[in-house]
Parts: C-alpha cells; sequence; structure tokens
C-alpha cells in the first residue's frame, strides 16, 4: 500500500522522542524512560507494539524489547521484512495499540520502508486516536520534519522525515562524536531547521506539537532547542526532570 500524498502537518496527541536510552541502552533491560512511557498511557496493561525496521527487524532487538516489557505490558512485533516468528503483519494492527515504539538504526532506510507499506498515514491516525508514538535515535528522527543521521556512513542531514513534528532533530548529542558540532554547523548555515538536540538517557515528549516536558533517566543529562540567530546558532537549554 502506498500513499498517493504525505501529509507533513504536525500531529495532535503524544510523541516521546529519546535522543538515547530505555532498554535499547540498558544492560538489564530496565528503564525510567520506559516506565514513563508506559504510564502515560493510563492503562494498567498498555499493549506496546515494538517497530525494529530501521535495523532490519533485528532477532536481538526484539528479544531484548520482549524481556524488557514482559510481564508488565501486551507485546508485540510489527516486521515488515517477514522475519521468523512474527513473519509479516498487517501495518493496521498500529491502531489497536496503546504505545508504538520504534527501534534505532537507520532513519533513511526506517523512511523508506515505512512509506512502501504506508505507515506514514498509519502512524498519524494513531497519534490523533490517542496511542503514545516513542522511539530512540531513529525512532527520534522519524517523527520530525528533519534530523542528523549516520544512515549514509558519516553524518549528514536529512531533510524527508515524516513531519509529525515541526523542525530537526538530533539524538545522542553529546553522546557520539561530531554530533553537536556537525548539527550547530548545519543549523546555523541553514542546512537544517531549528530544532531539538538531546542527550542520552533523555527523553522530550511533545504534546499536540508542543514540547511539554523533558525528562531524564540518569543525573546530569541535557537536551537543547538549537536556534538559527543570524550568522551564529543558539543553544537554548531545556529544562530536564530527573526520573526517580
Amino acid at each position: 500500500m502506498r500513499p498517493v500524498r504525505e501529509s507533513r502537518a504536525p500531529v495532535s496527541g503524544t510523541i516521546v522522542a529519546l535522543g538515547g536510552g530505555g532498554f535499547s541502552m540498558s544492560e538489564d533491560g530496565r528503564s525510567a524512560i520506559d516506565d514513563h512511557i508506559l504510564e502515560l498511557t493510563g492503562v494498567d496493561r498498555p499493549r506496546v507494539c515494538f517497530v525494529p525496521t530501521a535495523s532490519g527487524d533485528s532477532a536481538d532487538y526484539r528479544r531484548r524489547f520482549e524481556e524488557a516489557f514482559a510481564g508488565r505490558a501486551e507485546t508485540s512485533v510489527l516486521s515488515l521484512f517477514g522475519s521468523p516468528p512474527h513473519g509479516y503483519r498487517d501495518p493496521t494492527v498500529l491502531l489497536e495499540q496503546d504505545v508504538i515504539y520504534v527501534g534505532g538504526g537507520s532513519t533513511a532506510n526506517l523512511l523508506a520502508v515505512w512509506r512502501l507499506h504506508g505507515l506514514s498515514a498509519i502512524l498519524r491516525e494513531a497519534a490523533q486516536a490517542g496511542v503514545v508514538l516513542a522511539g530512540i535515535s531513529a525512532g527520534m528522527n522519524c517523527w520530525f520534519d528533519q534530523s542528523s543521521t549516520d544512515s549514509f556512513g558519516p553524518l549528514a542531514p536529512l531533510r524527508d522525515g515524516l513531519g509529525l513534528l515541526a523542525g530537526s532533530a538530533c539524538p545522542h548529542y553529546l553522546g557520539e562524536p561530531g554530533r553537536r558540532d556537525q548539527y550547530l554547523e548545519w543549523v546555523r548555515t541553514g542546512e537544517l531547521a531549528d530544532g531539538y538536540a538531546v542527550d542520552d538517557f533523555t527523553a522530550l515528549i511533545f504534546q499536540d506539537g508542543a514540547l511539554a516536558d523533558a525528562v531524564a533517566e540518569r543525573a546530569a543529562r541535557t537536551a537543547f532547542a538549537v536556534r538559527r540567530d543570524g550568522d551564529g546558532v543558539i543553544e537554548d537549554p531545556i529544562e530536564v526532570r530527573e526520573l526517580v
């Protein structure tokens, strides 16, 4: 299924953008940010569907997700590669979830596969119906208009995100060499629009397209609103609340 036209207007609903952290970066699968995502649903045992497209439906990634959420959520995995044991699933299953959790990997490959399978419209519909959208790294980038990505090897600007959130995004802001300097330069020169830079173990929470909260699962974590200012660029610190 291929949509004829893809809307890029900001969407209503809740989106959690992890610069890094969650079960993906936890040695034991425990994550205060993931706990908070479940709390945002207001459901005792929420239905959580993991979408590992960016990693090519990595079997290990799927296993780690299921182990991390076992016993506290009804888990499922959306496989678009037809990988066992899940096999291909109709993407409209996303409309039946309380949380859609997108894993990291290649942002460019994720977007290409999603568009072939019609996920752009489905995810927009899910958000507007009250499903919490969440994701780490590529799973953060995908919601925005634009982003900083290493999908092509060296860091590069990507300008064709889903546009559920306006502006640009940079995950792993202080956690990976070159991320900060390159993102600041792209915003300064207009290669990328003004946007958000998020450290590892930190997440931004958007409600109806506007930033509503910033949380971290480790101490001394940071996030910034980054904007072009004449010939320069400004990092405006965002107040980050440590989850306990």
